[in-house]
């Protein structure tokens, strides 16, 4: 498991639901979850009696008599599925007519609060709420405030991915020439992690993604501060960092606003050192990891967009991760 989940996050789970979406399917949860129990003990037994019965020659057995034929193949491998299945599926109707997908309370029309792009492995938020001048980017990690309903707009950039916090809601397909909408809101304070639940390529099991659940205020603060320019360097070793970074091909993929860095291709590294991990989540953001991360990428994340970048000197190395690192 990557050290990036581990710490005060959130087990991932429909049985431990943290906002009304998730505790809508939290219910068909337990029900599917007690009556998978219930069949499997049956069958357990069954299976038992079968390899525990006596046995014998076949000149000691007749044929045996299963009374009205093949029967018992109709009832126990038709008609008693059928029922199971139908007493999942209606009530499942029945959560997906309420599911916050399709609230009438979303307004269509207007813009969501978060649009949230899949990438070949990673997502792009922007957060998109208020005046253009409000408006700021983040990577595989996004802030809501409790108690709070947060719209998402979701989309894909190139194959099919899914966006699925099982805390927090079901699963929603991004798809490409297609606009999904659906609603989050959490209970309660926490870090909630998800995934992207459609095979979507090599990575696919490494495109993670955080949800941060802050209490108001904590949400607010951290909102303003998303909203400034990056950081100045302090330090000689961090001022060579950022030329270092600037006159290499980093700057044509990462945007890093408050410097000439544009790039529109990759994550967006503005407030970098804040989030909790690297590489759509799948290593820990500390200083080992970004460091083989910017050298031999394609060893930690075979296929993906980032590039090994062999051109710095170990000093060099050093000054580069140092000036990512105060990106706060």
């Amino acid at each position: 498991m990557p050290a990036v989940l581990t710490g005060h996050a959130q087990a991932q789970s429909t049985l431990n639901p943290a906002g009304p979406a998730a505790r809508s399917l939290s219910g068909v949860s337990w029900f599917v979850y007690i009556l998978f129990i219930v069949v499997a003990i049956v069958m357990w037994v069954l299976i038992w009696r079968m390899a525990t019965r006596r046995r014998g020659t076949f000149d000691e057995h007749a044929p045996v008599d299963v009374g009205g034929g093949q029967s018992w193949v109709l009832v126990g491998g038709f008609i008693i599925p059928a029922i199971i299945l139908a007493v999942i599926f209606i009530p499942g109707l029945a959560i997906m007519r309420r599911f916050p997908i399709h609230d009438q309370k979303m307004n269509y029309e207007t813009a969501p609060e978060i649009r949230l792009t899949g990438h070949q492995w990673w997502w792009e938020a922007r957060y998109v709420e208020g005046s253009p001048d409000m408006h700021f980017a983040t990577a595989n990690e996004i802030h809501i405030p409790v108690g709070h309903p947060v719209d998402i707009e979701l989309s894909s950039a190139d194959v099919i991915h899914s966006f699925w916090v099982p805390n927090l809601s079901g699963k929603v397909d991004l798809i490409p020439g297609q606009v999904n909408r659906m609603r989050i809101e959490a209970d309660r304070p926490g870090v909630y992690y998800g995934k992207c639940a459609e095979y979507c390529g090599a990575q696919h099991a490494h495109m993670m993604i955080v949800v941060v659940a802050q209490p108001e205020g904590e949400y607010a603060a951290w909102r303003a501060h998303q909203l400034e320019s990056a950081s100045a360097p302090s330090t000689a070793q961090e001022v060579r960092g950022q030329e270092l970074f600037l006159s290499s091909p980093c700057s044509l993929c990462h945007m890093i606003r408050g410097t000439p860095a544009g790039g529109a291709v990759a994550p967006d590294l503005t407030h970098l050192a804040s989030r909790r991990g690297i590489a759509a989540n799948a290593l820990e953001n500390d200083k080992a990891n970004i460091s083989a991360w910017v050298t031999h990428a394609q060893a930690l994340k075979p296929a993906s967009m980032m590039p090994n970048v062999t051109q710095f000197s170990g000093d060099e190395l050093q000054a580069l991760v140092a000036y990512l690192q105060q990106l706060r």
